[in-house]
């Protein structure tokens, strides 16, 4: 066999034994929360047509995408970011709700980057989707369960980055800037680079005025004391709208109790070009990347035939779960499980015993006991197996329980353990 068929491509990888069982813990307490604030499971299609994703739209450029054909000669490409899904997926089902619409979702976002940058292409996403709800209550919604699901993943040391995407379009406007002149603006912005904002500046003519602020943007992040200062700069009233709309959510986000995580950013802003106002991205320390990503896109939806507002955000499970571990934060199962370790004469016994703990709700792992193996390489396999109880049927009468952590041992009568199920 060629060596290269045990590989995997460039940018996707293998996830097995503890580190898959850590991020499915990890992804069941996000769920968890998406839950407890009254948002419902979806699930959209993997591949969708090209349309869905294509430059009118404003996500993920042409080239990044992983495109292919049906028997049809439809162009597909394979799903590289949840929102449009979602906006398409809301306009088709819910054309003619009123009421606000919430969802949640799980699942793979697929991106073609160079090899060269090191990212992985395949990512496990997980969100939330608020569609038909236009108001501040809404975005400080978002931004508090954003919170409150990285708090339940045992994250400590985190920020949310809030910005407003509106006070930067309105001096681009009022400034006279084309379209791409502000796409680029945009990127540099993004990128803190002062003196590649300042040198596209003057080489477009950009009037002194408009210049000092649009080169003042690329500082003004911090606390609540940064919108003050946007304040001052907004030279129009879409600018001053967008920071009234920070201010109120800023107020409403020390109701939710959550003005301790958050920080805001008026130069923040995505390669998305679908959002339409609030933004906002959540950093930890441990990955070069955000964790979180997410903002509104009021919109979005009548690309797909529904006049609706939306906002959502989506938690890049791989970056969080990197996070975690390179802050030495384990998470572990609630639920116990048992190795049950048996000689292959008392098979039968064994399998009496795996029954009953299964009824009863644990799971047991039977492994034939094998020639060779001591117990101490039997209590290591449980833990690397993840249980939590070692048990070994060596006589038809008792078996032998080793706590697998503490290493704490005793014998236990089989028929105790039986008859005891059997009564309940």
């Amino acid at each position: 066999m060629s060596k290269h068929l045990l590989h995997t491509p460039e940018g996707v990888r293998d996830i097995y034994g503890e580190e898959y069982a850590f991020r499915m813990i990890l992804q069941n307490k996000i769920h968890e929360k998406l839950h407890l604030y009254g948002y419902h499971d979806i699930e959209t299609p993997t591949f969708e047509f090209f349309d869905v994703f294509s430059k009118d739209i404003g996500t993920t450029p042409s080239r990044e995408l992983y495109k292919f054909f049906d028997k049809e000669g439809n162009t597909l490409v394979l799903r590289p970011d949840y929102t449009p899904s979602m906006a398409r997926c809301a306009a088709k089902y819910f054309i003619d709700e009123t009421l606000p619409v919430r969802f949640c979702y799980s699942g793979k976002t697929f991106t073609n980057t160079s090899n060269l940058q090191g990212k992985l292409k395949e990512v496990t996403q997980m969100g939330a989707e608020l569609i038909g709800d236009d108001s501040c209550l809404a975005d400080a919604e978002m931004i508090s369960l954003v919170t409150e699901c990285l708090k339940n993943a045992k994250l400590k040391d985190f920020q949310v980055s809030i910005g407003n995407v509106e006070f930067f379009r309105g001096i681009c406007e009022d400034a006279g800037l084309d379209e791409e002149t502000e796409l680029t603006l945009r990127e540099y912005i993004s990128n803190k680079n002062f003196f590649a904002v300042e040198n596209l500046l003057v080489e477009k003519e950009v009037p002194f005025t408009y210049k000092e602020i649009l080169l003042e943007i690329t500082e003004l992040f911090g606390g609540e004391e940064v919108l003050c200062k946007a304040e001052k700069l907004a030279c129009n009233s879409k600018s001053k709208e967008a920071i009234c709309r920070l201010k109120e959510l800023n107020t409403l986000l020390k109701i939710y109790g959550c003005e301790n995580y958050v920080s805001y950013d008026l130069g923040l802003l995505s390669n998305y070009n679908y959002y339409t106002g609030v933004i906002f991205k959540a950093y930890t320390y441990g990955v070069g990347d955000t964790i979180v990503k997410g903002g509104r896109y009021d919109t979005l939806l009548s690309k797909f035939g529904k006049n609706a507002a939306a906002i959502g955000f989506a938690i890049t499970v791989d970056d969080l779960a990197n996070a975690l571990v390179r802050q030495n934060i384990r998470l572990k199962a609630e639920d116990n499980s048992t190795c049950l370790v048996f000689r292959s004469e008392y098979y039968e016994k064994a399998l009496s015993i795996a029954h009953f703990l299964r009824v009863d709700g644990m799971p047991v792992e039977l492994v034939q006991m094998e020639s060779g193996n001591s117990i101490s390489n039997y209590v290591e396999y449980a833990d690397d197996h993840l249980h939590t109880v070692l048990m070994i049927v060596e006589n038809s009468t008792q078996a032998l329980m080793i706590e697998v952590k503490s290493g704490e041992e005793k014998q236990v009568p089989i028929e105790a353990i039986t008859e005891t199920k059997n009564e309940e």
